[in-house]
């Protein structure tokens, strides 16, 4: 393990150096074979790790490289942690990164950034293979700040595109806020614990009375940090603007890997969240808020990636609803099945895309189901899922949070199900809008609509396969299951807590979130296949909640009002004030006093030499009068 774990992330590295250098001379071919190929690599490397410790004894394994940071009581080495937790982040970042590259090949093949486009794909998951195999907080941070670079190249990919520069921009700067709240932290971990190193702090922090201040303000900014990456309120109107970038980055970093890393995050922490129960209280309560408001707004969106993008924040929400209910397991479960579906989901939309010529608006699709057999199929698998109908792998990772959030709160179970009510029906009308019905585009279009090459096809069909069956690594023992995510999961100190729930009632609470799903599918049936009903133009009157959902409930535009309007006031204010006439008046004000001063001193040089002896004298008769006064 210690020799082959430094190729994990080393691998895709490479493929960002040779790919980046060579992007101009290397054929499109060769740099798809490369760029793929090492995440390949990485990944069959993931998986010898995966199963290595399967056998062992001693879960977890610190890997030592070298001593990076020595300064004072404060060591910091570049060291990794190999141990269950980290071990499934790396077969999802390496297996569906794997297979969003091969997607890529296809879906980016004609576009001129080709190359530039896989050494930045590269780099990003060296970035996310850093963040998640760090033993201590600041390797973490590191690869933290680097997948938040990454997701800036790859958002504004496009930059010859305002808008597109414009939501990178946007990513960048909201990221970069919950970023401070993480440095924060790490900085009052330090000086609380004295190391930042987790086979350190995590035994102290154990030791620890439950509601300690410390660990209070500890926990809320490192979620703060989790906040920003993983998009929830009031820091996610940057993700689905991140849409902007290409559908495979949408698949990539907004779906499986990075905007999950608060909640790896989290769950390497639990140690620290298990003692703070004031910041779980506060964990649940804007996690299930941030996904009843992504849901209500996926219900009026009309691009397809929009619908995916509020989808995927909802779903974070009900990760964060798990963590705040002490479901560590069900909410990396989650993570897990997400990855599945939504990276399907996103692909499924970027064949549909690729197949429409780049049409997103689903009011101009329709009755694509026959000329896209297998992106339909494989994409209504991924809406199953999502909807949490049974058996595919969302019914059983979404349904583990829910029945923790019964046990915390009846209030949070209640809003949870409404939340899965919206993901279904949200979902299914997604669906329906573009694969039902008749094609609401031209003629000539229609005639040029055509299924996705197998390099596109085929990720969408393993991703498929996954999101079926990936439910079975952590069945419930209420069927039967011996919950073997959670076991493995406890062998890397991640915190469980037993569901006290009789299976009377685990399954009620499945039956009533199942039978809400199924009525929000068969409403939407209604509504758009039995009715052909087509969502309203842009600028057609709407009901009040239809305007606010369509419109996002005006977020960006308060955001807009109260800070990006304020804060451009104050800084022409000290553009204009102070730093125009102040501090240039006093730099201007030297320059022309000097100027003007040496106007009148050249003029003492007249060439009179009568003149020049008379100034040597006074000079002289000044120099004793200062020696006998001061002597």
């Amino acid at each position: 393990m210690e020799q082959l774990i430094w190729l994990v992330p080393l691998l895709p590295f490479l493929g960002f150096v040779i790919n980046g250098l060579g992007r101009k001379s290397l054929s499109k071919g060769l740099v798809g074979i490369i760029g793929s190929g090492v995440i390949l690599a990485s990944f069959i490397i993931s998986v010898v790790i995966f199963f290595s410790l399967q056998g062992d004894t001693q879960k977890s394994h610190e890997v030592f490289l070298f001593d990076w940071i020595s300064a004072g009581t404060l060591h910091i080495p570049l060291s990794f942690l190999v141990d269950p937790l980290s071990s499934i982040m790396l077969l999802i970042i390496t297996g569906i990164g794997f297979l969003i590259h091969l997607y890529s090949t296809s879906y980016m093949h004609d576009d001129e950034g080709f190359g530039k486009f896989f050494s930045y794909l590269n780099l990003f998951v060296f970035f996310m293979l850093l963040l998640v195999l760090g033993s201590n907080y600041i390797v973490m941070f590191i690869g933290w700040e680097g997948v938040g670079l990454c997701s800036y190249l790859l958002i504004g990919f496009w930059y010859t595109n305002s808008a597109y520069a414009s939501a990178a921009k946007k990513a960048f700067v909201m990221n970069r806020i919950g970023d401070l709240g993480f440095l924060l932290g790490v900085f009052l971990i330090f000086t609380t614990f004295g190391s930042v190193e987790f086979a350190k702090v995590f035994p102290q922090a154990a030791n620890m009375l439950p509601g300690n201040n410390i660990l209070f303000l500890i926990t809320v900014l490192l979620f703060i940090g989790a906040c920003g990456k993983s998009a929830q309120l009031p820091l996610f109107t940057w993700l689905p603007d991140a849409m902007a970038g290409p559908t495979p980055v949408s698949a990539l970093i907004h779906a499986a890997t990075m905007v999950t890393a608060g909640i790896y995050m989290i769950a390497r922490s639990s140690v620290l969240f298990d003692l703070a129960p004031l910041t779980q209280n506060i964990i649940a309560i804007v996690g299930i808020t941030t996904a009843l408001v992504a849901a209500i707004i996926a219900l009026t969106q009309t691009d397809i990636k929009k619908v995916l993008a509020y989808s995927t924040v909802s779903q974070l929400g009900y990760m964060f609803l798990g963590l705040g209910v002490g479901a560590y397991t069900g909410s990396f479960f989650h993570v897990l099945t997400h990855a599945f579906f939504k990276a399907l989901l996103f692909l499924g939309a970027g064949s549909v895309i690729h197949a429409m010529h780049h049409e997103q608006d689903m009011r101009h699709m329709g009755g694509l189901r026959k000329k896209l057999p297998v992106t339909f199929l494989t994409m209504m698998i991924g809406t199953i899922a999502i909807a949490g109908l049974p058996p595919f792998s969302g019914f059983f990772s979404k349904d583990e949070i829910l029945a923790n959030a019964y046990q915390a709160s009846p209030i949070l179970w209640g809003v949870g199900v409404l939340t899965a009510f919206l993901t279904s029906f949200y979902m299914f009308r997604m669906m329906f809008l573009t694969f039902a019905g008749k094609y609401r585009g031209t003629h000539h279009e229609e005639s040029h609509v055509h299924e996705s090459p197998k390099a596109m096809t085929i990720p969408l069909i393993i991703l498929a396969i996954l999101a079926a069956i990936g439910g079975a690594i952590n069945i419930p023992h209420v069927f039967g299951g011996n919950e073997w995510l959670a076991h493995w999961l406890s062998g890397a100190g991640v915190a469980q807590h037993e569901l006290e729930l009789s299976h009377s009632t685990e399954f009620t609470l499945m039956g009533v979130s199942v039978v809400a799903a199924i009525v929000a599918l068969l409403y939407a049936y209604t509504r758009y296949v039995k009715g052909a009903r087509v969502p309203v133009a842009d600028e057609a009157p709407r009901s009040a909640l239809a305007k606010l959902s369509y419109n996002k409930f005006y977020l960006d535009e308060i955001y807009d009002f109260i800070i990006t309007k304020p804060l451009d006031a104050f800084s022409r204010f000290f553009y204009r004030i102070i730093d125009t006439k102040f501090i240039d008046g006093i730099v201007n004000g030297l320059g022309w006093s000097t100027n003007e001063a040496s106007k009148g001193v050249r003029l003492l040089q007249s060439g009179n030499v009568g003149f020049y002896i008379f100034m040597m004298v006074a000079g002289i008769i000044a120099l004793l009068a200062y020696t006998f006064y001061y002597i």
